[in-house]
């Protein structure tokens, strides 16, 4: 497995991690004994970067992911959570120094580490991103030795320059993917430069860039894919990246036609992405181990055929920008 740099953490990751949302809450329901095996399947094909959040079914995602990594103690893995949306409504205001240190120190718990290698502030308000006392306060957290490093996961390419302006962030996670281009535009050449690592969530657009979905495709009540469709219980850019589901469907079909046989729509739109400049990692999301093995083959794909990124271009310009592009 390719690994890529963490510059300002002197470590590197596999430039396939893995998303850890799916193993907690809003996909659908996966066991103790799935979760656990597909985790499993993944660090064997050359994944160590694994991403999860203190919200993810309310710890249960850190908690399956400890597990994972006692029984892997013998495997040099990255872990990186996130922090910041234990509060009911999301507001600058319960970003404070007290609400901060016991939710990382219920992260500490969950994933049973004594110091995280990341946290990432995640989609927190924009005034948060601003305040320059929230930079301070995580750097003594890094002198604490609570945490050997922070970043941001932000919604729009805007918050992600501010964050990218202060000197001690780590990394950016930001949506980016066939179906979402600004980022490799205006955010990976200012991280690269910067030396700030680029996390891609959402490289397959919830699924739709599988190319499997078709309009009349439907998924569990508890599948944010279900009810966040409009945005009604987080930023409606989270599910299918903000494009209309109907939309989304037939753009990824023209795109699959482009696909080089043999190799997968979802693998295809993942090499996509870890060919991008600037692209640490990307952390598709697995239910089962099927699914970890496929995206962590990725890796070994060759390169994107000019003919494949040419169809991204037209078919975005075309069917996808007015949907998203200046939203976000």
């Amino acid at each position: 497995m390719e690994t890529r740099d963490f510059v300002r953490l002197a470590r590197s990751a596999s430039v396939i991690g893995m998303g850890c949302w799916q193993l907690g809450a809003d996909w659908g329901s996966v066991d103790d004994a799935t979760a656990l095996s597909t985790l499993h399947a993944a660090a064997d094909a050359g994944v160590t970067f694994f991403d999860t959040a203190d919200v993810y079914g309310d710890g249960r995602s850190e908690r399956l992911v400890g597990q994972f990594i006692r029984e892997r103690a013998d495997t040099d893995l990255f872990v990186a959570t996130k922090t910041g949306r234990r509060a009911a409504a999301q507001e600058d205001s319960h970003y404070t120094e007290a609400n901060l240190r016991s939710w990382i120190a219920r992260s500490l718990d969950n994933l049973g580490v004594e110091r995280l290698d990341l946290v990432q502030w995640h989609c927190p308000p924009t005034a948060t991103i601003e305040r320059d006392s929230m930079y301070d306060l995580f750097d003594q957290f890094v002198s604490e030795g609570l945490i050997a490093g922070y970043g941001v996961s932000v919604e729009t390419v805007q918050q992600a320059l501010t964050a990218m302006a202060h000197p001690h962030i780590a990394s950016v996670q930001i949506i980016a993917n066939a179906f979402r281009l600004r980022p490799f535009v205006e955010v990976m050449p200012v991280a690269a430069q910067a030396g700030v690592a680029i996390i891609v969530r959402l490289p397959l657009a919830s699924g739709l860039l599988a190319g499997t979905y078709t309009r009349d495709s439907t998924f569990s009540h508890d599948d944010h894919r279900t009810y966040n469709r409009n945005g009604e219980a987080f930023d409606k850019g989270e599910t299918f990246s903000g494009v209309p589901f109907d939309i989304g469907v037939g753009a990824a079909a023209q795109l699959a036609t482009f696909v080089t046989p043999g190799v997968s729509a979802a693998q295809a739109a993942l090499r996509w992405v870890i060919d991008q400049p600037g692209v640490t990692t990307i952390i598709p999301g697995a239910r089962n181990v099927t699914q970890a093995q496929a995206n962590a083959s990725v890796a070994l794909l060759p390169a994107t055929t000019p003919e494949y990124s040419n169809a991204v271009i037209r078919i975005y310009d075309e069917v996808i920008r007015e949907h998203v592009h200046n939203q976000w």
